[in-house]
C-alpha cells in the first residue's frame, strides 16, 4: 500500500511538471504565431549578457536583459538619465497618468496618514511604451553634452581649481558614455489599451509595447510634494539567448574594446515582441549597426 502510494505520488508529481511545461510551450507558441506587434534592432547598449559570462560549452540557459531608461524632469541638477532597468519615475507619468492607469489620486477625506495611503496602493500591470533611438534619447544626449560644455567653460573661468577640474572630467566622461555605451532604450508612456497606444506609437520598428508594473509615490519638487508614478520594472526583461548565436555574444564578450563598463564589442540583435507582448530574438549578428 506505501509503495503503490509513493508510485502513485510519483507519477501525479511528472504529470503535473508535464502539464506545466506543456502550459508554457503553448503560450510561447501563441505569442510568436503570425506576425510579432514590433520588431527592434538593439545592440549591447540595449541587450547586455550576464556579468562576467562567456561563451563556452558549459554556458546553458544564458539570458540577456533590456536595458532601458525613463525620462527625467529637467532640472538644474538633473543629469538627462536614471537607472538602467531596476525601475525610474519619468516626467510623463504624473497624477493625471497615474489616473488614467486606475490608481487612486485623491485621498478620502478621513485619510489622514498624507503620503502613506498612495504607498499602501499596490503596484499595478500596465502597458508601457519602449522608445528606441528618438527624441526621449536625443534630447538625453543634448543635455549630456551641455552640461560638458557648461563643465568645460566653467573649468576655463576657474584655471587651477581641482574639484572645478574634477566635475569637468566627469561631465565629459558621461557624454561620452552617453554617446556610445548607455541604452537608448527610454520607456515614454503608458496605458491600459493597446490599440490606443499603438495609435499613438505607429512605428513598429523603434517602438515597443510591453508589460511592466507602475506604482504612485509622493516625491519632493521645489519644496513641494507631489503625486507621481514610479516604474518598478518590465514583467519580462530577461530574453533567452538561443544556441545558435551564443557565440557571437560570446565573441563580442571576449573581444572587450569598450573597456568600460563590461560592454562588449558591438553586436546587434532583432529582437520581436508577440501577442502577448512578450520578446524573442531571432537573429544576432556580430556588425552592430551603431555603437
Amino acid at each position: 500500500m506505501i509503495a503503490w502510494s509513493r508510485r502513485r505520488t510519483l507519477v501525479a508529481g511528472i504529470g503535473l511538471i508535464l502539464a506545466v511545461n506543456a502550459v508554457a510551450l503553448a503560450g510561447v507558441a501563441y505569442n510568436r504565431s503570425g506576425d510579432p506587434d514590433s520588431v527592434l534592432r538593439l545592440t549591447q547598449r540595449e541587450l547586455r549578457p550576464p556579468y562576467g559570462w562567456r561563451s563556452s560549452a558549459e554556458n546553458s540557459g544564458v539570458a540577456l536583459t533590456l536595458h532601458w531608461r525613463a525620462p527625467v524632469e529637467e532640472s538644474a541638477d538633473s543629469r538627462g538619465w536614471v537607472s538602467f532597468g531596476g525601475g525610474g519615475s519619468p516626467a510623463w507619468l504624473d497624477k493625471a497618468k497615474l489616473a488614467s492607469l486606475g490608481f487612486e489620486t485623491s485621498p478620502p477625506k478621513a485619510a489622514a496618514d498624507g503620503g502613506r495611503y498612495y504607498e499602501k496602493q499596490l503596484a499595478r500591470e500596465v502597458l508601457l511604451v519602449l522608445e528606441l533611438d528618438g527624441p526621449a534619447y536625443r534630447q538625453s544626449l543634448e543635455r549630456a553634452r551641455q552640461n560638458a560644455a557648461r563643465a568645460e567653460a566653467s573649468q576655463a573661468a576657474n584655471a587651477g581649481n581641482k574639484d572645478i577640474e574634477r566635475q569637468a572630467k566627469l561631465a565629459k566622461e558621461r557624454a561620452t558614455s552617453e554617446e556610445r555605451e548607455y541604452t537608448r532604450l527610454f520607456a515614454v508612456d503608458a496605458g491600459l489599451d493597446i490599440g490606443a497606444l499603438r495609435a499613438r506609437y505607429p512605428d513598429r520598428a523603434r517602438y515597443a509595447i510591453v508589460r511592466g508594473l507602475v506604482r504612485p509615490q509622493l516625491t519632493s519638487h521645489d519644496k513641494e510634494q507631489r503625486l507621481s508614478g514610479y516604474v518598478s520594472g518590465l514583467s519580462v526583461d530577461q530574453i533567452n539567448l538561443p544556441v545558435a548565436f551564443r557565440q557571437v555574444v560570446g565573441y563580442a564578450l571576449q573581444d572587450n574594446r569598450a573597456g568600460r563598463n563590461n560592454m562588449p564589442a558591438p553586436y546587434e540583435a532583432e529582437v520581436a515582441f508577440g501577442k502577448r507582448l512578450e520578446p524573442w530574438i531571432t537573429a544576432v549578428s556580430g556588425k552592430a549597426g551603431s555603437q
